[in-house]
């Protein structure tokens, strides 16, 4: 049997992470949010955005931008080396036969039929 060799995210994992950062609205299209929060977090927020030479909208924009893309990748990409890439592509060209819970929950007839 021939075994056909799928693209690992190990080959490029920049690619997908680049994908997603480069994400966003069309370039002519601005869209605004407006936020209440309490005077600390605001403050905390504008001490932060000094720090770092930026305003309160650059830094709010660049930080929730940042954290989006964290949360995508960490749901999306997983990055392993070839030999853990291998057992994973194993596991799932070859699954374990149901057991008797599965087969179990498969005959029975779902609550949206009934």
């Amino acid at each position: 049997m021939t075994r056909i060799r799928r693209p690992a995210m190990h080959d490029a994992p920049d690619a997908f992470a680049t994908t997603v950062a480069e994400r966003g609205a069309a370039p002519d299209t601005k869209a605004s949010i407006n936020l209440r929060i309490d005077a600390g977090t605001r403050q905390l927020i504008d001490e932060a955005a000094q720090a770092l030479g930026k305003t309160r909208t650059e830094f709010m924009v660049e930080s929730a931008r940042s954290l989006a893309i964290d949360v995508i990748l960490d749901q999306r990409l997983f990055l392993l080396d070839p030999a853990r890439y291998d057992a994973f592509l194993q596991v799932l060209d070859n699954p374990p036969a149901p057991g008797p819970k599965l087969r179990k929950l498969v005959k029975r007839t779902p609550a949206w039929e009934k």
